[in-house]
């Protein structure tokens, strides 16, 4: 089982950049592929980016290739999302989730996801 705790989000303006965090307990999080969603209000939890348990392989939305960047670090069991040129619109709660390395990693449905941290708010002011 995985435990995951999300953290870095805040209210940033229109162009500026945050650092989400996820934090894994477990020492199973290196056998998993990590994932970053977000939802905004009134509206479905949407795919962000993914990577490969082996950091071999990287999938983003085309609504923020290009802008944001997804990393892990397995020796510290942490997830991140690097979010530069933010725009109002990636205004959500962004949820980390852990996906069963036996499953797609390209996956783009949050049901299919084993595990999900609590949500971080980032907010995007214009």
């Amino acid at each position: 089982q995985v435990q995951l705790v999300e953290s870095g989000g805040g209210l940033v303006q229109a162009g500026g950049s945050l650092r989400l965090s996820c934090a894994a307990s477990g020492r199973t999080f290196g056998s998993y592929h990590m994932g970053w969603f977000r939802q905004a209000p009134g509206k479905e939890r949407e795919f962000v980016a993914a990577i490969t348990w082996l950091v071999s392989s990287i999938y983003y939305a085309d609504s923020v290739k290009g802008r944001f960047t997804i990393s892990r670090d397995n020796a510290k069991n942490t997830l991140y999302l690097q979010m530069n040129s933010l725009k109002p619109e990636d205004t959500a709660i962004y949820y980390c989730g852990a996906l069963a390395r036996t499953k797609r990693f390209t996956t783009t449905q949050a049901r299919e996801y084993d595990y999900w941290g609590q949500g971080t708010q980032v907010t995007v002011s214009s």
